[in-house]
């Protein structure tokens, strides 16, 4: 990078997370059993807005001389079961000879219902490269959902359906901050189409970092040992309460199935992003309201930081001094600006830059770290708001 005297360093690796994002497999169905006959009953109440489908399998009789913990999974089951839904991914196919155009299911994953109007929560790569979609009730009902906001960052998209006629029992929405290691969870879902299955497990560990599309990560990921599978995607994990803890997402498997390691969106990350979708369609990102030169190029410099290309006249940049990139007539780069952290913590990429970003709102203050020349400079400044 010649005139511009920049120390080079060596850009730490992140930890990649090894895991197999799960596939999108046909779906199939399973009945329920009834109980043992001269089965005691313990309860036979029924949850509000059960459909006729759920209500039969509530009133079914608990067996005698469970334990208190089989009771509870048994409870949790019945009450968050009606939430789950099967959503089936479709592409659009044209026959050859009659030029017909039909609807092709191409896949199939989970999801589950966040509220009243019909707004399904599930993640993105089970709608990614659809066309059409359909969600399919407990109760058999099936519905053409459409999407209405997806952010691939996280792996999260929102589907929208008609429930009229229905009754819709959404998902009590938990907290992250609670979350110990060892407590126990429950994950419903659709693992290779069979609909409405329960696994359970504990919370093997909190604080786990996954990386979705263009090397952006998701963070404070909860690791669990529930049983995850291909077609569970998108489904919830719930705690012993019957609250949503997280959205089921990936394996870390050889073999793509469980191996006792599955990954679940925590669901503080969720229930910021998804009112965002509902209302915007997108994320509403908060950035620095410039343009950096490309990773790769600032990689084949030796740099490590992001490097400012452009600051916009009249921009929140502007105003705190941030300086575009300058070149001489031979288009050689004489100076720059280079953030190297945002508040203290180092960026070395786009990705890292969004990243430190994540969850800050438009109009919040940060601290930029700005190498110039010879100079480290603190530039204090309000974050902008900036497309997905």
């Amino acid at each position: 990078m010649s005139g511009c005297p920049i120390a080079r360093s060596v850009a730490a690796g992140l930890a990649a997370i090894a895991a197999i994002l799960l596939g999108l497999v046909a779906g199939s169905s399973f009945f329920v059993g009834a109980p043992p006959s001269g089965a005691e009953p313990t309860s036979t109440a029924i949850p509000p807005g059960a459909s006729p489908a759920t209500a039969g399998a509530v009133a079914a009789a608990v067996p005698a001389g469970l334990l208190e913990s089989e009771k509870n999974t048994i409870q949790v089951f019945r009450s968050a079961g009606p939430s789950v839904v099967f959503v089936t991914n479709n592409a659009l196919r044209r026959d050859f000879f009659s030029m017909n155009v039909t609807e092709v299911p191409q896949g199939t994953g989970s999801g589950f219902l966040w509220d009243t109007h019909g707004h399904v929560v599930t993640n993105y790569h089970v709608i990614e490269n659809g066309q059409t979609f359909s969600v399919t009730l407990p109760s058999g009902v099936t519905r053409e959902a459409q999407v209405i906001g997806a952010e691939p960052r996280k792996d999260i998209a929102v589907l929208h359906f008609d429930t009229t006629g229905l009754a819709i029992t959404p998902l009590p929405v938990g907290r992250s901050e609670p979350l110990i290691v060892g407590q126990k969870v429950l994950a419903i879902g659709n693992p290779f189409g069979l609909d409405r299955t329960l696994t359970t497990g504990v919370i093997s560990a909190l604080g786990r970092e996954f990386p979705t599309l263009g090397g952006f990560v998701i963070e404070d990921v909860i690791q669990t040992d529930a049983s995850i599978n291909p077609g569970n995607s998108g489904g919830p994990l719930i705690d012993s309460a019957g609250r949503l803890i997280g959205v089921n997402t990936a394996i870390y498997s050889p073999s793509g199935t469980s191996a006792g390691i599955g990954f679940a969106i925590p669901v503080d990350t969720v229930a910021r992003i998804v009112p965002q979708l509902i209302r915007f369609g997108q994320v509403r990102h908060a950035g620095i309201g410039v343009t950096v030169v490309p990773d790769h190029i600032v990689r084949s410099w030796g740099v490590a930081g992001i490097v400012v290309r452009e600051v916009f006249g009249g921009s929140e940049a502007a105003r705190v001094g941030l300086r575009s990139i300058g070149l001489n007539r031979r288009g050689n780069v004489v100076s720059a600006d280079i953030v190297t952290a945002i508040d203290g913590l180092p960026v070395k990429s786009f990705a890292e830059l969004a990243n430190a970003l994540d969850g800050r709102q438009p109009g919040e203050e940060v601290v930029l770290t700005v190498v110039r020349g010879k100079e480290t400079l603190p530039i204090e400044m309000k974050l902008t708001e900036i497309g997905g």
